[in-house]
């Protein structure tokens, strides 16, 4: 395989009892890394596993009771992951979701927890999605490893990048260059992406690009304000976005957008930008032209099933 080609993964997802929202197991095939998703509700299934009670990794996630809309997360590590994460449950009153990272054959020794730890910390706080619970942020160069160890567990963290978002934790991805490279020109770090605009009646103008899945308005770009319609949808949303000063006050009926906002699908962010719920596929058209997102999309998926 030539360096830089991506390849198909079988993540596997076993639900214990049989329904969702219980305990579920998941791990990729081939990998000794091992999951366990559980809500409060089969928190007391989750830590009775046996394969819990092993050495590893663990996080607790849920809504931050600070910030509207936001995630918030406290990582830990130890050798019994079933004992310690039932301790650091009891002391925080935000998680909903608690997830825990051992191996199907128990072949993490303590430093290799609390490198794993560690490195979940970091990279948690580099990609910014979520507000980290911890108090302290460990130091991994203090986490002394020999090199095939720091390897091994930096080919561990590879395959959590894979399997976290799929379990619905998108707390190791990074943010799209259009969101952090903000000290370049919009047209350099964006460069080889297709802009979309709204120009709607109203006078409101805005631009986003599309990066790996992600739909982001870009700075400069405007929301209107204050038109009546009820957003059952994405009012939450756009009132964080002005407590955070994402949007800021422009002219009497709009507010401009201070910096790039990342949204989860065009729908939302065409709802926040025309104060309304909006269809984004439609609202949504290639800058320039009447070509609406929605087609843009289909005649993109035409294109690469007739190339191969």
């Amino acid at each position: 395989m030539i360096a830089g080609d991506t390849f198909g993964r079988t993540i596997q997802l076993f639900l214990v009892d049989g329904k969702p929202t219980g305990l579920r197991k998941s791990t990729i095939h081939g990998w000794t890394g091992l999951l366990f998703v559980s809500g409060a509700s089969a928190f007391g299934d989750l830590t009775a596993r046996k394969e819990v009670d092993r050495t590893g990794v663990y996080i607790l996630s849920g809504p931050d009771p600070e910030k509207t809309g936001a995630t918030r997360i406290y990582i830990g590590s130890g050798n019994s992951v079933a004992e310690r994460i039932k301790q650091s449950s009891l002391k925080r009153d935000f998680w909903e979701t608690a997830i825990t990272v051992t191996t199907s054959d128990d072949d993490l020794s303590k430093g290799h927890a609390e490198y794993l730890e560690a490195r979940l910390i970091e990279l948690t706080s580099q990609a910014g999605r979520v507000t980290l619970d911890n108090g302290t942020k460990p130091d991994t160069i203090r986490r002394r490893l020999p090199e095939a160890d720091v390897a091994n567990m930096e080919q561990f963290l590879a395959n959590l990048r894979i399997i976290l978002p799929v379990i619905g934790l998108d707390m190791l991805k990074p943010q799209p260059r259009a969101v952090t490279q903000t000290a370049k020109p919009v047209e350099e770090r964006t460069t080889g992406d297709v802009q979309f605009e709204i120009r709607h009646k109203s006078g409101v103008q805005a631009t986003a690009v599309e990066e790996d899945g992600e739909f982001i308005v870009l700075e400069g770009s405007e929301a209107l304000t204050g038109t009546g319609y009820v957003q059952q949808s994405y009012g939450g949303l756009k009132e964080k976005l002005v407590a955070d000063g994402v949007l800021t006050p422009h002219v009497a009926d709009k507010l401009r957008f201070a910096k790039p906002w990342s949204f989860n699908s065009p729908s939302a962010a065409a709802a926040v930008v025309l104060d309304r719920n909006s269809n984004g596929r439609i609202e949504w058209k290639v800058k320039g032209s009447k070509q609406t997102y929605h087609d843009w999309q289909q005649a993109q998926a035409e294109r690469q099933e007739a190339a191969k």
